[in-house]
């Protein structure tokens, strides 16, 4: 049971390199099936390294977080977010994933110095895989939503899987079509107007499983671009080319003792209403009540709720629970700009079982860790990166620390801190923004 749980968490490990291997190739798809099982959820991180395809682009460690979920008929994979149907050995799945393609305004090519930012996109997609003994093929349409490119790529793959011990390979090959609108928002000019044209690309993903949990990752990945994309004044001749290295750590129940304690009614929905204030402090000045002020120097506000529902109880015997949550924040920007709506997907830890908790006094501290994606950007947001003379970004990453007391059963009133923030300006997935946003927050929240 063990053995298998482990390569299962391997499968995981790869299938979530996979998803996030989709960065300026734009043609490596998920071969996520059924790694986890249902209810399982994973995090991670990872550094990335390319040769780009732009010329004159910067190099540098680029920082990627992990985040996977896989419900019954929904799943969350690191920057893909889809509905999926199964039956015997295909599977059919939806989905609205990121696409790792462009420049943004602070990592600019030199090539391109005169011109607007290309920003990466959101696409929805379909797609349809067969499992079969001597591989996995599969196709994927791609069209852009974000209007960004306006865009469509269909793809054509095959994926296979080769494991020795605590070792696993899995090499994959890509054929992607991508139209003129895709090709030439990324890579043309005043001058040259991209058409469509054909990529190829070959991968080769590897894990290592440290433990039943912990996973090592690793994988390469060559690029060819098609003539259209290549004769561009802003592309650089040779392979674009990719390496990665991190971990993964794998929350699924694999003993008996890590099973998630279900009620007899099933996972109860956990709903979460809150109000803040924005903040200047730093979040951890904030969770350590060194700080504490509230609109000091602008006057917004944010209303929010979340909902979700508890993943693993009392993980590995602790006093330690592991919630998913889903939320929706309006931002009250007040006289700076119109209000406006940001959203969260994000997993969420809770400590509890404090000695006073004998005197029925029940406690617990939270920390949420996940994704945000606001259709503006906060004044706080724009007035801190204007004033160091950096772009802004609308998709960040969330945190969202906690301190609750039970008042009555499932249901607690608390505090805690909404917050939005890069990762220190080294992640072109977050913008490469070195700042974020506080809102101090009061909450209420209860299970049904």
């Amino acid at each position: 049971m063990a053995v298998r749980q482990v390569y299962r968490a391997e499968a995981c490990a790869l299938a979530l390199a996979a998803v996030l291997g989709a960065t300026s190739a734009g043609a490596a798809s998920d071969p996520f099936i059924d790694a986890l099982p249902v209810g399982g959820a994973a995090v991670g991180y990872l550094l990335r390294f390319e040769r780009s395809t732009y010329r004159g682009a910067e190099r540098g460690a680029d920082q990627l977080p992990l985040y996977l979920y896989e419900g019954e008929h929904a799943y969350l994979h690191g920057t893909r977010l889809g509905l999926k149907a199964s039956a015997a050995d295909w599977r059919f799945d939806a989905f609205l994933a990121y696409r790792f393609e462009g420049f943004t305004r602070d990592r600019r090519p030199a090539v391109a110095e005169a011109l607007a930012p290309r920003e990466p996109g959101f696409d929805a997609g379909v797609s349809l895989r067969r499992r079969t003994s001597w591989g996995t093929p599969y196709v994927e349409l791609l069209h852009d939503v974000s209007r960004s490119s306006n865009g469509t790529e269909l793809r054509a793959g095959y994926w296979n899987e080769w494991r020795r011990g605590r070792f696993t390979l899995k090499p994959q090959l890509v054929l992607a079509w991508r139209d003129a609108s895709l090709n030439n928002h990324y890579y043309g000019t005043a001058e040259y107007q991209a058409g469509a044209g054909l990529d190829a690309q070959a991968a080769l993903y590897a894990s290592y499983a440290l433990t039943e949990s912990w996973n090592l990752l690793g994988w390469l990945t060559a690029t060819r671009r098609s003539h259209e994309i290549t004769a561009s004044p802003l592309a650089q001749g040779g392979l674009a080319a990719e390496a990665f290295v991190g971990f993964l750590y794998d929350f699924s129940p694999k003993q008996a003792r890590w099973a998630p304690r279900i009620s007899a009614d099933g996972k109860p929905l956990i709903v979460k209403a809150l109000y803040g204030n924005s903040s200047d402090c730093d979040m951890l000045q904030i969770m350590r009540f060194n700080c504490t002020t509230r609109h000091t120097v602008d006057n917004t506000d944010v209303v929010a709720l979340h909902v979700g529902r508890k993943l693993i109880e009392r993980a590995g015997g602790w006093p330690i629970d592991l919630a998913g949550f889903v939320g929706i924040q309006r931002h009250f920007e007040k006289s700076y700009q119109d209000d406006f709506w940001s959203v969260m997907a994000f997993f969420k830890v809770y400590w509890y079982g404090f000695g006073w908790e004998r005197w029925g006094l029940h406690t617990r501290f939270g920390m949420g860790s996940g994704l945000s994606y606001s259709e503006q950007i906060t004044e706080m947001e724009l007035r801190d990166q204007g004033r160091r003379g950096r772009g802004n970004w609308k998709l960040l990453s969330y945190l969202d620390p906690s301190f609750d007391v039970r008042v009555a059963r499932d249901t607690y009133v608390g505090v805690g801190v909404s917050h939005r923030s890069g990762a220190f300006g080294k992640s072109q997935f977050l913008g490469n923004v070195n700042g974020g946003s506080n809102y101090i927050y009061l909450s209420l929240e209860t299970s049904f």
